[in-house]
C-alpha cells in the first residue's frame, strides 16, 4: 500500500475516542481501527445517497469483505479526534477496492486496504459489479453530483413523493396517513431528489400561503440519508421557484428537530413553539427579496 494523503479522499467520517475502546496501554485497541472504517462506510454509502437495502435490492446483489490489510503508524488515545478516509481505488470484474485511512489531525494513524466482493445475496457467489453501480463510485469519486431534483406537479412527481411522506411521517413518526395528504397537493408545486439508481431520497413541496407570500412544507428525507445535503436540494430548488414567481417571502412549520437545518440556510425562527400531528413546531421563514432591492 501507498502511504495515503488527506488530499487523496472525498468522504470522511469523524469520530472521537471512547473509553471502552482503549486497552491497558490505554490507546486504542489495534481491532477497533477497522471498526471505525468499517463504521465510515456507512457515511460513504451515505455520500452516494444510496440507501443500502434499498439499493442492492434494486441491484440484485450485495457486497462482502473478502480482504482488509491494516497498516499501523502511530497511535490514538482516548478522546482523540479522528477522521476516518474513505476512497474506491478501484474496482475489476466482481471486485470493489477501497482504500481508508485514519488521520489524527494530520498524523496518519492506520491506513487499510479493503477488498469486497459483489455477490448473489443468498449463495454468496461472485457476480459481475453491475454497471450502474461501477457509474456511481466512478462518478462519486471523479467529484459528479450523486443526486439530482425534479421540481414538477402532483402528476408527474406524487407517486415518489407518496413513497417518501409514507416512509418518514407514516412508519417512522407514527402520523396518521390522513394528516400526510391533502387537496393542496394538486395545486402544490413539489420537488423530489433522485439518487443515480433513480430512487426518491427526499422530497418536499411549495404552496402559496398568501400574497407575496410561499410556504414550504412536506419535506421528508429518507432515514439513513440524513445529513447528506439531500433536503437542501429540495429546499433550495423550492425557494428558487418561489422567488421566480415572485414572492417576497418563504415560511415553513419546521419540527423542532430541524430547526438547525433552517437555520443554516437563513431562516429565523418566529413567534413559539407549538404542536402539529403530535410533533413539536416552530414557525421560519426567510426574507426572498432584500430591503435594498425593495
Amino acid at each position: 500500500m501507498t502511504t495515503p494523503q488527506r488530499s487523496n479522499f472525498r468522504c470522511w467520517h469523524r469520530l472521537r475516542v471512547r473509553w471502552a475502546e482503549v486497552d491497558m496501554q490505554k490507546i486504542v485497541f489495534n481491532a477497533h481501527y477497522l471498526m471505525y472504517i468499517d463504521t465510515a462506510m456507512s457515511d460513504y454509502w451515505r455520500a452516494l445517497a444510496l440507501p443500502y437495502e434499498l439499493a442492492m435490492q434494486q441491484l440484485g446483489g450485495d457486497v462482502f469483505v473478502k480482504k482488509a490489510v491494516m497498516e499501523y503508524h502511530a497511535s490514538a488515545r482516548y478522546d482523540d479526534q479522528l477522521d476516518v478516509g474513505l476512497r474506491c481505488a478501484r474496482i475489476g470484474t466482481s471486485s470493489i477496492v477501497f482504500e481508508a485511512a485514519i488521520f489524527l489531525g494530520d498524523r496518519l494513524v492506520v491506513s487499510a486496504e479493503l477488498v469486497y466482493v459483489y455477490a448473489d445475496p443468498t449463495t454468496q457467489t461472485s457476480q459481475p459489479v453491475p454497471s450502474a453501480l461501477r457509474a456511481i463510485f466512478e462518478g462519486f469519486e471523479a467529484g459528479q453530483p450523486v443526486a439530482t431534483v425534479a421540481v414538477g406537479d402532483w402528476e408527474s412527481l406524487g407517486d415518489n413523493a407518496s413513497a417518501l411522506r409514507t416512509e418518514v411521517f407514516v412508519q417512522e413518526q407514527g402520523i396518521a396517513a390522513h394528516m400526510v395528504w391533502d387537496d393542496a397537493d394538486a395545486e402544490a408545486v413539489h420537488a423530489v431528489t433522485h439518487n443515480r439508481l433513480h430512487q426518491p431520497v427526499a422530497t418536499g413541496r411549495l404552496v402559496q400561503h398568501a400574497p407575496g407570500v410561499a410556504r414550504i412544507g412536506r419535506m421528508a428525507v429518507s432515514r439513513g440519508l440524513r445529513g447528506s445535503q439531500l433536503g437542501r436540494l429540495v429546499l433550495l430548488a423550492l425557494m428558487e421557484t418561489a422567488r421566480q414567481r415572485g414572492d417576497a417571502e418563504v415560511m415553513l412549520h419546521a419540527q423542532c428537530s430541524a430547526e438547525g437545518f433552517y437555520r443554516r440556510l437563513g431562516f429565523t425562527a418566529r413567534g413559539l413553539v407549538f404542536e402539529e400531528a403530535g410533533v413539536r413546531h416552530i414557525e421560519m421563514v426567510l426574507p426572498l427579496i432584500s430591503k435594498e432591492a425593495e
